[in-house]
């Protein structure tokens, strides 16, 4: 169970999370996340193409194309350009990692992922739980 005053901070950091996602040019999926140490914001991201390339997520027959970063990989890599960590961090994203990014976000170091959306392939974050990672849903933001 989470304590009353971290759940007022979870839910306050997942509504940034669902601000930084509208960001987002992908027309399928628009995920938004921040990455938290220590109550500090150390990184965001959404999803979308990389640097450099157009602000086009999906091809002409409306699937997403296969280069498109996902909102944690964005963040995580954000922080690998900086002087933070993201050790002990806590991830906070608008759908549930896939299998792929719980891998990078497990050896990053967070130690904590919230989530307000389940992705339909609960691969991600069984992979986190049995990794140690603490993971909790968050569906209401009030």
């Amino acid at each position: 169970m989470i304590e009353k005053k971290q759940a007022k901070y979870d839910k306050a950091y997942l509504r940034m999370a669902s601000e930084w996602s509208k960001l987002s040019y992908c027309n399928r999926k628009q995920v938004g996340a921040i990455i938290v140490r220590d109550r500090m914001i150390i990184s965001d991201g959404y999803n979308g193409t990389p640097s450099g390339f157009e602000n086009c997520c999906e091809d002409e027959e409306g699937l997403t194309k296969w280069y498109v970063l996902h909102a944690e990989a964005n963040a995580i890599s954000k922080v690998a350009n900086s002087t933070q960590s993201c050790d002990q961090a806590t991830l906070y994203i608008t759908l549930s990692p896939c299998k792929e990014c719980s891998k990078l976000i497990h050896q990053s170091g967070i130690k904590r992922v919230v989530y307000q959306n389940g992705y339909r392939d609960t691969s991600g974050i069984d992979f986190l739980v049995k990794a140690g990672v603490i993971v909790d849903q968050i569906k209401e933001l009030d």
